[in-house]
């Protein structure tokens, strides 16, 4: 089978399709024919060898997709031609996965498969951001950084149907349109962002605050935060991990939380199972729907991760096989 495949750590251009040997399922696993798939920032990151996860090369890229089951044991809740969302520690990059059973989820029929593929890591992401770690409440206020990014986009989408309103924060007018298609109630520019929204607040600053960017921002964000705030670190795209002076969380009765989704949820398979069917109701109505940016075919992979390296990616970007 094709496959894309890392054969040097030089970055997105190192990358080839390749003919493998297709994979073999293993027990507790489900075989599935891969239709689209999710590229993400580790994705790239991998290609660098600069990501936790350091597979020898040559590797298969891509950890999430969305297909149709080939193959599935019997005593799985799975059967061939279900379709399925998936997400795996790499290999998703090519025409079939052998994913653990564990990791695969029913795709709702109202939801296409490129649309499928940007959910797993995204959308899981944004669920355990706002409900298990932030606690988000009906009414509140929610300020997004890197609002157009893949995770942005989710975390406005869940975030609105979860009853709360959203401002964005974006560096250009293009992409505040992007987070404003997503839900966001109002955007402001990167530049003066603090001010900005405590004019919007009435001076009352916002209940929560998700950061995957990190870098300078970060202090004002904390400043943007009212009583009780609390701002979500997710990531550092930006490249710089910020620092935080535990005085102001003190003085402003104020949390700083760490999101990390991985870390928690991987050897929870239950409570990833509880995430995915509290998503599926917002599936199916439309409220959660993966603005996807571009689409690529498996030999333009390399292309696709130097969008996201070069950071002009708004939304998502997914390869078709």
């Amino acid at each position: 089978m094709r496959a894309v495949q890392v054969s040097e750590l030089d970055g997105p251009k190192s990358v080839r399709v390749a003919e493998v040997e297709p994979p073999v399922r293993g027990d507790g696993e489900v075989l599935v024919d891969v239709a689209a798939a999710g590229v993400n920032f580790p994705d790239v990151l991998l290609t660098k060898g600069l990501y936790q996860y350091k597979p020898e090369p040559p590797f298969t890229l891509g950890s999430e997709c969305a297909g149709t089951v080939r193959e599935a044991g019997p005593d799985s809740r799975f059967s061939a031609g279900d379709r399925v969302v998936a997400f795996t520690m790499s290999g998703v990059f090519a025409e079939t996965v052998s994913a653990p059973e564990q990791f695969v989820f029913p795709l709702p029929d109202e939801v296409e498969f490129a649309a499928g593929a940007c959910l797993p890591m995204n959308y899981l992401t944004a669920h355990f951001t706002l409900d298990t770690r932030g606690g988000l409440r009906p009414g509140e206020t929610v300020l997004v950084q890197g609002a157009a990014g893949g995770i942005g986009t989710a975390v406005i989408q869940l975030a609105v149907a979860m009853g709360a309103t959203v401002i964005g924060v974006t560096s250009t007018e293009e992409k505040a349109e992007v987070a404003r298609r997503a839900g966001a109630a109002h955007t402001v520019g990167v530049d003066g962002f603090k001010d900005a929204v405590k004019e919007l607040t009435g001076g009352a600053g916002v209940d929560m605050v998700v950061d995957p960017v990190g870098g300078d921002r970060f202090t004002d964000s904390l400043r943007c935060l009212g009583p009780l705030g609390r701002l979500m670190v997710i990531g550092f795209t930006a490249g710089d991990i910020p620092t935080v002076k535990v005085n102001r969380l003190l003085l402003n009765n104020i949390d700083v939380r760490g999101v990390g989704w991985g870390a928690y949820a991987l050897g929870r398979a239950e409570f990833i199972r509880s995430e995915w069917d509290a998503l599926v109701p917002h599936l199916r109505s439309g409220a959660l729907d993966p603005l996807i940016s571009e689409r690529f075919g498996l030999d333009d992979a390399g292309t696709a991760l130097s969008r996201i390296d070069d950071r002009t990616v708004t939304g998502k970007v997914v390869l078709l096989t």
